[in-house]
């Protein structure tokens, strides 16, 4: 029920503020294990994306968002609690797969997870040559990924801003991709393969500038490179 009455609220904040365009919504499986792949442009990334579909999707979080005790940070608290997203420490953010195994263990249970490849928000709206740990994590759990193209978040709060702001935002889900269509490769290239998939499209759905190399600031939800 809490989670039914919140999300209905957030949602109509959601329409009324950010007056989404969602495209493709039918390219995500309706049931069992789904990993969303993201672009990452702003904070409120990991809150768009949830309430543009029907389906619950876990993030992870770092802890830090659930110890605060201000009143200004009550609504992402509540939000985090509610939205299942998963808590993690200051010591599995310095381990990759750490991060990794507690996503698999969300896709165990036929979840939705998602994910940034590129490791942490892009602050100059280039798009970052993906991590090869999504791949891994399609490959262990047998589950699709479905590229994700997020346009204005950053308008809605830039990296640094504490208060959104007013602004229009795209969210295109992309045709999954399959690890099944990689099963014949050696699994280092297939990883590869899967995450420059991904990536390029990415890239089409938002009309980002590539980046040639890795975002240089890694956070607790970065992947492994290849």
């Amino acid at each position: 029920m809490i989670y039914v009455l919140t999300r209905a609220v957030c949602l109509a904040l959601f329409k009324v503020l950010w007056r989404p365009v969602v495209v493709g919504r039918e390219n995500i499986p309706p049931d069992g294990p789904v990993i969303l792949a993201s672009n990452h442009l702003s904070f409120i990334d990991s809150i768009v994306i949830p309430l543009a579909v029907s389906r619950r999707v876990v993030f992870l979080a770092k802890a830090e968002y659930w110890e605060g005790r201000s009143l200004a940070s009550l609504p992402r608290r509540l939000f985090f609690r509610t939205f299942d997203a998963v808590p993690v420490q200051r010591e599995q953010q310095r381990d990759a797969q750490a991060s990794l195994d507690l996503a698999r263990q969300v896709l165990a249970r036929g979840d939705a997870f998602g994910i940034y490849p590129e490791g942490t928000r892009s602050r100059d709206g280039r798009l970052y040559r993906g991590r090869t740990g999504v791949g891994w994590l399609s490959m262990a759990a047998d589950a699709p990924v479905v590229p994700v193209g997020l346009v204005g978040t950053d308008r809605v709060q830039p990296v640094g801003a504490t208060v959104p702001r007013v602004h229009r935002v795209r969210i295109t889900f992309g045709p999954p991709v399959r690890p099944e269509d990689y099963a014949d490769l050696p699994p280092g290239r297939a990883r590869r393969q899967i995450t420059d998939a991904v990536m390029d499209s990415v890239a089409a759905l938002t009309g980002q500038p590539r980046a040639d190399g890795y975002n240089d600031h890694v956070p607790v939800d970065a992947q492994r490179s290849a």
